[in-house]
C-alpha cells in the first residue's frame, strides 16, 4: 500500500471518529476516551537525544498505518507532552490502568505518562539515579534500587513521602501485579531483601535503634520513628521478619528477578547461576504472604531450606534446577517460559550461548533447552507474547556469545513459537535490541534496534517497511500504549 492509499485510509478512519464524536460517543476499546492525538493505536517510543536542545523525547506513531504524522502530513508528529527527561531507556506499559512510567537514565527521572491525555508528570521523592525502578499499579509506590548510593527506596507515587533504605551493592527490584510486595536483589549476593511497612506500635518498639530492630531487620528508616524496615529473607540467626524461627536460612544463587503465580499466592525467584558468577542457575519456589508489605496483612512464615523444617508452620522452599539458565521470564498460567545465557568452554574460552526453557508450574518440569540469540551475561532481556503464538526475546550483546564463536547466524531478537515450541527464526543482526512491544491485534511487533525503530510480522517474522516510522535521535524503548492488558509489558 502506497503513501496516499494510507492517507485515504486514515482520512476515512479520521471521517468515522468525527462522526463518533458528533453523536456524542468519544469513546473506543473498553470505554476509553479518544486522546488528543485522534489515534487509535498507538506505539509510544523512547528516544534518546531527538536534537540538539533536548536530550529525551517520547514519540507517537499510528501502529495501524505505521506512520509518525496524521494523514495529511499535519501535524508532522505526535509526542507526550510535558515530558523532560533526559535519555529515556525503559518504559514501563499499563495499558488497563491508561499509564506509563519513564525512567530517564540521563537524570534520573521518573515520569507518569497518562495514556489518555498524552502527557507526562515528574514522579519525586528518589533517591538519585536508579539501576532497576518500578511503579506499583495501584499508583501507591516507587520501588528503586540506587546501586551508586548502595540505596533501596520505597516512594509514595502520589507525594506520600519517601523512605531510602540502606542496602550496600543493590541493584534489582522487582514487584507483584498487586503491588502488595517488593524484592530488593544484590549484584554478585546470594541474599534477597524485602521492605515492610511499620505498624505504629511496631514503629514505637524499633524507635530505640538497631538494637531494637527484628534480627532479620538491614534497616528501619527514619530510625528515630521507622515507617519502613529492610529485611533479609535469609536472617542471619534463622529468625524470620516477626521473631520466629524457621530453620535453615534459603539458599538462592544469585537471584536477579521474581516472577509471580496467576493466582496471587506465589513468588518464583529467579536464580542466575554461572551467568552471574554463581554456581547453578534454577527457580526457587517462595510464598507470598510473608513478603506482603502492608501492616497487619503478612501471614504465614518463609519456608526453610531443610526438610523437615524446624518450625512445623513452614514447609521447605522448593528449588527448580534449569540448566539452560534463568535470568528473565514470562508466565502464562501454569507455564513459565525462561531466558539465560549458559557457560560453554571452547580451547579454554568461554562463551556464552542463549537458551529459552519450559517451565510447567503444575509439576514444576523443566524442557531441554532451545538455543535462541546469546546476549550479554547478567544483563536483563526482553521477552513478550505477541499474536500467532509466537514469542520474541530481545537481547543485548549477541555477537560476543556462542553463536559468534561458532559461526552460526547471529541475531539479537530470536522469535519463537508456542505452539510448535520452536524457534522460527533469529532475525538478522542489526544492532542491541534494546525494547519490543506486541501490537496485539495487527499481528506485528514494535522493535527498537541499534538506535532505530523496526517492525516485524508475527505471521512469519518478516520485516515490515519501517520508513514512516523511523526517528531522529536513538530509539531505545518501545510500548503499546492501545493494547487491552498489562501482559504487553516487557519489563515488570
Amino acid at each position: 500500500m502506497n503513501k496516499s492509499s494510507l492517507w485515504i485510509c486514515s482520512a476515512a478512519a479520521l471521517v468515522a471518529a468525527c462522526v463518533l464524536a458528533g453523536c456524542g460517543q468519544t469513546q473506543y476499546v473498553d470505554g476509553r476516551e479518544l486522546p488528543p492525538s485522534g489515534l487509535l493505536y498507538r506505539v509510544m517510543i523512547a528516544v534518546q537525544n531527538p536534537s540538539a536542545f533536548t536530550k529525551g523525547a517520547l514519540v507517537i506513531v499510528d501502529a495501524y498505518y505505521d506512520e509518525r504524522s496524521a494523514f495529511n502530513g499535519t501535524p508532522s508528529g505526535f509526542s507526550i507532552s510535558s515530558y523532560g527527561g533526559q535519555i529515556p531507556v525503559t518504559i514501563q506499559n499499563m495499558p488497563e490502568e491508561q499509564i506509563g512510567a519513564v525512567y530517564g537514565s540521563g537524570d534520573g527521572s521518573f515520569n507518569k505518562v497518562d495514556y489518555q491525555k498524552e502527557t507526562g508528570t515528574a514522579i519525586s521523592g528518589l533517591s538519585g539515579f536508579s539501576s532497576s525502578i518500578f511503579l506499583t499499579r495501584s499508583q501507591s509506590y516507587v520501588f528503586s534500587a540506587n546501586q551508586a548510593n548502595n540505596v533501596f527506596t520505597v516512594s509514595g507515587a502520589s507525594g506520600g513521602g519517601s523512605a531510602p533504605l540502606s542496602l550496600p551493592g543493590v541493584y534489582r527490584v522487582s514487584t507483584n501485579p498487586g503491588g502488595t510486595m517488593a524484592l530488593a536483589f544484590v549484584q554478585n549476593s546470594n541474599y534477597a531483601y524485602y521492605p515492610r511497612q511499620l505498624s505504629t506500635s511496631q514503629s514505637q518498639a524499633y524507635s530505640g535503634g538497631s538494637s531494637t530492630w527484628p534480627k532479620a531487620a538491614v534497616d528501619c528508616e527514619p530510625q528515630a520513628l521507622p515507617s519502613w524496615c529492610l529485611f533479609q529473607m535469609q536472617s542471619p540467626d534463622h529468625l524470620d521478619a516477626t521473631g520466629n524461627y524457621y530453620g535453615a536460612p534459603l539458599a538462592f544463587d544469585r537471584p536477579v528477578k521474581a516472577l509471580y503465580s496467576n493466582d496471587g499466592s506465589t513468588v518464583y525467584i529467579l536464580n542466575c547461576g554461572p551467568e552471574c558468577g554463581g554456581n547453578a542457575s534454577s527457580v526457587s519456589v517462595v510464598p507470598i504472604a510473608p513478603l506482603i508489605l502492608t501492616p497487619n496483612l503478612n501471614s504465614g512464615l518463609l519456608p526453610c531450606n531443610a526438610s523437615p523444617c524446624a518450625n512445623t508452620a513452614t514447609k521447605p522452599m522448593t528449588t527448580i534446577a534449569v540448566p539452560g539458565g534463568a535470568s528473565n521470564g514470562l508466565v502464562d498460567g501454569t507455564t513459565m517460559y525462561l531466558v539465560g545465557q549458559k557457560p560453554n568452554v571452547i580451547s579454554g574460552q568461554t562463551y556464552f550461548g542463549g537458551n529459552l526453557s519450559i517451565l510447567s508450574l503444575s509439576n514444576n518440569t523443566v524442557s531441554a533447552p532451545t538455543a535462541i540469540s546469546d546476549g550479554q551475561p547478567g544483563f536483563l532481556s526482553r521477552i513478550i507474547e505477541a499474536d500467532d503464538n509466537t514469542l520474541w526475546i530481545a537481547m543485548t550483546g549477541c555477537t560476543n556469545g556462542l553463536r559468534a564463536a561458532t559461526s552460526l547466524p547471529v541475531g539479537c531478537l530470536t522469535l519463537y513459537n508456542t505452539f510448535t515450541n520452536k524457534v522460527t527464526l533469529i532475525e538478522p543482526y542489526i544492532g542491541d535490541a534494546t525494547g519490543i512491544t506486541a501490537v496485539l491485534g495487527l499481528h506485528k511487533l514494535y522493535a527498537a534496534e541499534g538506535g532505530q525503530v523496526y517492525i516485524y510480522s508475527t505471521v512469519n517474522g518478516a520485516s515490515l517497511d519501517n520508513q514512516y516510522v523511523t526517528v531522529t535521535g536513538t530509539a531505545w524503548d518501545v510500548a503499546y500504549m492501545d493494547a487491552t492488558t498489562d501482559a504487553d509489558n516487557t519489563v515488570y
